[in-house]
């Protein structure tokens, strides 16, 4: 078994793939309209898609819904970086919100960072 996606419901599609794409550097994988089902998705990731063994994230937006309360059960989605200060730069840089500055973890010495993106989904950068 492995873990295929996760899916986030976004309020603006071309919001959050310009924030996926041009901040996190993702990659746009594959969309699908549903005009009938009135909803459309968008899959991303650092891999090229088709099974290649790289999670996905799956964005989800519902005609007609901009926004969406995250609740207390979610917590963050993580991405391993080879240098989590020089991501936060580029991310500020890029326009993203930075909110954790990057450094050593309360206790310990893995370095992380936290963003958030354009929904309010917390992302967490682990430095590796």
């Amino acid at each position: 078994m492995m873990i295929l996606h996760t899916m986030l419901r976004v309020g603006n599609m071309t919001r959050s793939i310009d924030f996926y794409t041009k901040v996190l550097g993702m990659n746009l994988l594959r969309t699908a309209e549903r005009p009938e089902q009135k909803y459309t998705l968008a899959f991303l990731g650092y891999g090229q898609g088709n099974n290649d063994g790289q999670s996905e994230l799956e964005l989800t937006y519902n005609y007609g819904v901009d926004s969406y309360e995250l609740g207390t059960a979610y917590g963050h989605i993580a991405i391993s970086v080879p240098d989590a200060y020089a991501a936060c730069e580029k991310i500020k840089a890029s326009g993203g919100n930075v909110t954790r500055e990057a450094g050593p973890v309360l206790g310990g010495d893995t370095v992380i960072a936290f963003v958030t993106d354009p929904d309010g989904y917390k992302i967490e950068l682990i430095q590796r």
